[in-house]
C-alpha cells in the first residue's frame, strides 16, 4: 500500500448529485471549478484540495477509496458520515 496520497474531493449531500458531477467531469468539466461551486466542504474554496495524507488521517471509507485510486483517477461516489465524496487522486 502506498504510504501517502495527494487528493482533492467534492463533498455533496446526495448520490444523485455526486453522479451528476462525476458525469460532468468525465465529459471534460474542471474538477476544481466544480468543487468551488458544489462542494459543501471548506476545501471547496480552493478547488477541493486536501493535500497529502497518510494512513489513519482520514475516515476509513474515504481513506480506502483514496488509496485505491491511481494517480489521475476519479473515484465513484464514496459515502462517509460527512456526506458523499468524489475523490480525485492527484499524487
Amino acid at each position: 500500500m502506498t504510504q501517502q496520497v495527494t487528493a482533492s474531493h467534492i463533498l455533496v449531500n446526495t448520490i444523485e448529485e455526486a453522479v451528476s458531477l462525476q458525469n460532468q467531469i468525465f465529459e471534460g468539466a474542471d474538477f476544481g471549478e466544480l468543487a468551488k461551486t458544489h462542494s459543501r466542504c471548506p476545501s471547496g474554496a480552493t478547488g477541493g484540495v486536501l493535500g497529502t495524507f497518510g494512513p489513519g488521517q482520514m475516515v476509513p471509507d474515504f481513506e480506502k477509496a483514496a488509496f485505491g485510486l491511481d494517480v489521475g483517477q476519479l473515484s465513484d461516489p464514496v459515502q462517509t458520515q460527512f456526506g458523499i465524496h468524489l475523490i480525485h487522486r492527484t499524487g
